[in-house]
């Protein structure tokens, strides 16, 4: 079981550092100080994962097992590392082993993924949630966390093709499976995920009482409230954040994603969230 903290970044290409360490709230002050999570301090290992503008599409991850506060090799990446589309992530471990391969993000190609929650009863469901991963991609899983289960499981639902129909079924199989197995409440999950060119973020529970999720106004608007900010006069108005919770107390910048819904980073339509609801696979 994961409750972790986390963050991902789309827009114009930005320092690492100016979004991990610079905000009142960072993800970083969040790792010692969080103060909406299960779990106040999330010191059982971090990591990042990001997108060169002159790489192959694939991302990079650097993960380690310590708390993030105190990585001197993460700040100075953080300070050097520019990035058009990163995610971050600092772990509270409640039961899975402390070990890089439990660290998040997750990658698998091009694509890119990370979790907060946890499957209820997990070792109970283990067997039967691996048995339908892609024998081709089994091998993949390297760690012993929920978090990377779900991971293969949406990529053998069809990642590739429809992001939030593969999620939905995963989360459906789940659903299914913690019923058999007499598992109340199966499912506690806000997931992001990203193939380079966008990231979707998901807000989902069984219980219907979600771990909190926060997704940015535009830009242009933040800009308006805020023209002292000097950030924000070199991102494009595409720029977004979603992050487990806000990092700082500016009214009008921070948007609860509410249950059941995903948000969509760049936008695609009028609506800044849509419906998620989970699917049989």
């Amino acid at each position: 079981m994961l409750m972790c903290r986390w963050l991902a970044y789309s827009g114009s290409p930005m320092l690492l550092d100016a979004v991990l360490y610079q905000p009142e709230h960072s993800l970083i002050n969040q790792s010692l100080h969080a103060k909406m999570g299960v779990e106040t301090t999330n010191g059982d290992g971090f990591g990042i994962g990001w997108y060169s503008t002159d790489g192959d599409g694939t991302p990079a991850v650097f993960r380690d097992i310590g708390p993030a506060w105190s990585n001197r090799n993460l700040r100075e990446l953080a300070s050097h590392i520019r990035s058009q589309l990163f995610f971050a992530h600092v772990r509270a471990s409640t039961g899975s082993a402390i070990q890089q391969t439990n660290c998040h993000p997750f990658r698998h190609g091009r694509w890119m993924w990370m979790h907060n929650g946890a499957i209820t009863d997990f070792a109970r469901l283990q067997r039967d949630l691996c048995m339908a991963v892609d024998p081709a991609l089994f091998p993949c899983i390297e760690g012993s966390t929920d978090s990377e289960v779900m991971f293969y499981l949406a990529v053998t639902y069809g990642l590739d093709q429809d992001v939030p129909g593969a999620v939905g079924r995963m989360a459906g199989l789940v659903e299914r499976l913690g019923k058999e197995h007499g598992v109340a409440d199966p499912l506690q999950m806000t997931v992001a995920v990203s193939d380079g060119e966008r990231v979707w973020a998901f807000r989902y529970s069984s219980q219907g009482r979600s771990r909190s999720l926060f997704y940015s106004s535009r830009a242009e608007t933040v800009r308006q409230l805020y023209p002292e900010l000097p950030f924000l006069r070199e991102v494009s108005d595409a720029t977004r954040l979603v992050v487990s919770e806000p990092l700082g107390d500016l009214p009008g910048v921070w948007n609860e994603l509410p249950e059941a819904s995903y948000v969509v980073v760049p936008l695609e339509g009028p609506a800044d969230y849509l419906p998620f609801i989970p699917e049989l696979p």
